[in-house]
């Protein structure tokens, strides 16, 4: 497919499949009227990740304020609105109720066709509206807290997995190695303003790339080696805190580089393999700014073109719900008012 297909159609998106409650509206597909988004960052900070009770009571407390705000942000009656998308799957269970239950009462009383999407193939639908043009097929990398994963995307709504992670998700070794290293809450971004200064050569950690043709991840090792560098073999969490001498910039920054460096190459290896030269990217850790830098630059040299979602839509957002949720809708990809939600994808 070449091109934008852009349909008209006024979809209203709700997301609350973690600590982000938000809702949008996007015309067509590609326009943002209204983008909000109440974050919990805070209220999960002080226990280093997120409690799902504590998210739950989030959204309960944010999910109207969200969507009632986004009408009012575009001047948008209900009445204008054409369908109502949600994130259906995966995430947090009590998470996703809320917010697919606020939309099937909107969409019952309101009588607007409902649509359930599937939070990953969102982000991948994020990247695809920073794209001008569309090409497919594309090798799409989404990475985040939870799920790091390669497919081929053959469409907005088509995506077939090529590799997954076999443990750790990218995000979720950034958030445990900033513990590690006494960083805080959330690891992405801890881990990027520490490394800013440091040195991504200091410490030689091995990069995860498994057998040869593997496109699957693995990063529970590399946070071992991590610790090892730390507290030694054998070393815990739970030990004493980090000696005045270590430094923290080149830790940082040398574990930042070892998990982009492998994101940037299991992209490669996917487009080598199936003769793609197009690269979409998205999920919270696509805001990183060394694999925003790497990975163009090394796809240059080998002739692949690659899309990032902006970074206001890498981390949860209802404008991909929308998004995405439009070309479902035009597609006759609608749901019934009884359907489940999943904590899986």
């Amino acid at each position: 497919m070449t091109g934008v297909h852009a349909c008209e159609g006024l979809v209203l998106g709700i997301e609350s499949s973690c600590d982000e409650t938000a809702a949008a509206l996007v015309r067509g597909g590609r326009e943002i009227l209204a983008d909000v988004v109440f974050s919990q960052v805070q209220e999960h900070a002080h226990w280093g990740g997120v409690v799902p009770e504590i998210a739950g009571r989030g959204h309960l407390r944010d999910i109207l304020p969200a969507i009632q705000g986004c009408l009012s942000l575009a001047n948008i009656s209900c009445l204008e609105v054409d369908a109502i998308a949600v994130t259906s799957q995966p995430g947090l269970l009590g998470s996703l109720f809320i917010g697919t239950t606020a939309a099937k009462a909107l969409a019952w009383s309101w009588k607007k066709p409902l649509i359930a999407v599937h939070h990953i193939e969102a982000h991948a639908y994020a990247a695809l509206m920073s794209a001008d043009e569309w090409e497919f097929p594309y090798v799409t990398l989404i990475a985040s807290g939870g799920h790091t994963s390669l497919y081929q995307s053959n469409s907005p709504t088509e995506h077939q997995l090529l590799g997954r992670t076999r443990d750790d998700a990218a995000g979720e070794a950034l958030d445990k190695a900033a513990s590690m290293l006494g960083l805080g809450y959330p690891g992405g971004p801890a881990i990027q303003n520490a490394a800013a200064n440091g040195n991504p050569k200091a410490f030689p950690f091995k990069r995860p790339l498994l057998s040869p043709d593997s496109l699957d991840f693995s990063f529970s090792g590399l946070k071992t080696a991590l610790l090892y560098k730390l507290k030694g073999p054998g070393g815990k969490k739970t030990d004493p805190t980090l000696a005045e001498s270590v430094d923290l910039a080149g830790m940082a920054a040398s574990f930042e580089a070892a998990v982009m460096d492998t994101l940037a190459k299991k992209c490669l290896r996917a487009c080598a393999q199936k003769d793609i030269p197009r690269i979409l990217v998205g999920g919270g850790v696509a805001r990183n700014q060394r694999l925003r830098d790497i990975l163009p630059e090394q796809a240059e040299a080998v002739g692949v073109k690659v899309t990032f979602a902006k970074p206001e839509h890498c981390t949860d957002n209802a404008v991909m719900i929308a998004g995405l949720g439009h070309a479902l809708w035009k597609s006759g990809m609608m749901a019934e008012l009884d359907f489940q939600v999943s904590a899986t994808g």
